[in-house]
């Protein structure tokens, strides 16, 4: 049997009746050069049934040791139907942006059912302009960025006609699964809580470590004290006497954005030219994601100063990062960590604000690149699993309200720069949705790059954020305000 992570397991205790943690996605689709004209529910179990293999995670369902007493387990699922979790919907006419967005967010604020395997799959007819769109949503316990994308991938193919992929010898653990036994794992969980509190010192001792560049912890006085001495202590012991790099202040400023969300969702989606975005990065002297970040920053600054509300300091930005080693092909449960950093949504020049997001980002990625960087599952394994269950949506619910612990989750995720098909019809674009905690502020902004396109998915609480569809103006115009930065700086 295949046990949950410390860190899978927080996305299901961090999950609350207002905060869902299923992560997914909306791709808008060209039917036309399908085999039929159209895609159909049929065609999309057809595929699902032949291709099931390459997924493992959608076979999967919860299985919960007695009294909590340990992180949950996966079993086959035994009465598991594709046809059970793919649905078929029409909107009204006309069809456009913003009713699907509506649907889309009415169908994120769903929780899935724990009881079955963790994830569903919607066929959206009715688009303007004859097209269709795909909205899929897999629970968080279950995937990170990396294996979702792997599990999409799964049901897409190159070229129009689906290709033939045979199903091949199943290997490790999911070739002789054992039946889950409650009894058994209920034995397995003492043996666990018994030897807890030496695996939690193990991680103490490594997040210490890192102590300053946890969210929160950061701002506590003597954070960076504790994390040098440890450093220290711990370069004296391996012989790695390597400095890390001091980090910005990670104290994030109360802003609108920030505090319990509610069970409502709201979303907008759009896109920007990757490949200007890349020449604009080239021209800069910055990367691709500095640009990006710069995009994000600038946008929530004059969306916060549309409202007067821009405070004085940069927001804090949590950035998922995943590490996830060479030739690890596993695609099930998460191998993620996050790198936190300051935006310089307090800066009103432009070119400062690039250069300094840029140079932010080099002392981010550089002191994470030296660090085990392995701070949220450490965090993650701290406590005992009946104590987290009880204790995490508590904590994060309350934590906000005395001090926000980040403003704001930004993430660019790379993708393919050719276009993918599904069932035959193209895809055109692939918008991500992501989610929110009370913990990580009213808003995700998440970009996938695709096919020469970089796809954005605004993922918000309506009590936080009134107008998602106004922030995604902002990012065009930011975008703009990029463009003739770019354009000044050719003619120089």
């Amino acid at each position: 049997m295949r046990q949950l992570t410390a860190l899978d397991t927080q996305f299901l205790h961090v999950e609350t009746p207002t905060a869902a943690t299923h992560v997914g996605g909306l791709a808008l689709l060209d039917p036309t050069c399908a085999p039929t004209g159209t895609v159909t529910r049929k065609a999309l179990i057809d595929l699902l049934r032949r291709r099931l293999h390459l997924a493992p995670a959608l076979r999967l369902r919860l299985a919960d040791v007695p009294f909590s007493l340990d992180n949950p387990y996966w079993e086959e699922d035994s009465d598991f139907d594709v046809a059970d979790h793919v649905h078929e919907l029409t909107l009204s006419a006309p069809g456009d942006s913003a009713q699907l967005a509506e649907l889309v967010a009415y169908l994120h604020e769903q929780h899935l059912d724990r009881s079955r395997p963790l994830w569903e799959m919607y066929l959206i007819h009715g688009l303007a302009g004859g097209r269709t769109a795909f909205y899929t949503k897999i629970h968080h316990c279950a995937i990170d960025g990396v294996s979702g994308a792997q599990a999409l991938a799964a049901l897409l193919d190159i070229v129009p006609e689906p290709d033939v992929v045979q199903p091949t010898e199943p290997s490790g653990q999911d070739r002789q699964a054992p039946a889950f036994d409650p009894i058994t794992t209920l034995a397995r969980a003492v043996t666990r809580s018994v030897s807890h509190p030496v695996r939690a010192l193990g991680s103490l001792t490594k997040a210490a470590a890192d102590l300053d560049a946890i969210p929160l912890a950061a701002t506590v006085p003597g954070a960076r004290l504790v994390s040098r001495t440890t450093r220290t202590l711990a370069g004296l012991i391996s012989g790695d006497t390597t400095p890390l790099p001091e980090l910005p202040s990670l104290a994030a400023p109360r802003t609108l954005l920030d505090g319990p969300v509610s069970g409502e969702r709201s979303f907008s989606y759009g896109s920007l030219p990757f490949d200007e975005i890349r020449s604009m990065a080239k021209s800069f002297g910055v990367s691709v994601n500095d640009v990006v970040m710069t995009l994000c920053a600038s946008a929530l600054r004059s969306w916060l100063c549309e409202r007067d509300a821009l405070p004085d300091r940069p927001l804090i930005a949590a950035i998922p990062v995943a590490v996830r080693r060479p030739g690890v092909t596993d695609t099930i449960g998460n191998q993620i960590s996050a790198m936190i950093a300051p935006i310089p949504t307090n800066m009103a020049c432009p070119t400062q604000r690039l250069h300094t997001m840029g140079q932010t980002m080099r002392l981010v990625k550089r002191r994470f690149e030296l660090s085990p960087a392995t701070w949220l599952s450490d965090v993650s394994a701290l406590m005992p699993a009946p104590v987290a269950a009880l204790a995490l949506p508590r904590a994060l619910r309350l934590a906000p309200q005395v001090n926000p612990v980040v403003n704001v989750i930004i993430s660019n995720v790379p993708g393919p720069r050719f276009p993918l098909y599904l069932c035959g019809a193209r895809v055109l674009n692939y918008h991500p949705v992501s989610m929110i905690t009370d913990a990580t502020g009213g808003i995700n902004i998440t970009c996938f790059s695709y096919d020469g396109s970089l796809d954005f998915g605004l993922i918000a609480c309506p009590d936080r954020v009134d107008d998602v569809w106004g922030l995604l103006d902002h990012l065009h115009l930011a975008m703009e305000e990029l463009r003739e930065l770019a354009n000044l700086n050719t003619a120089e």
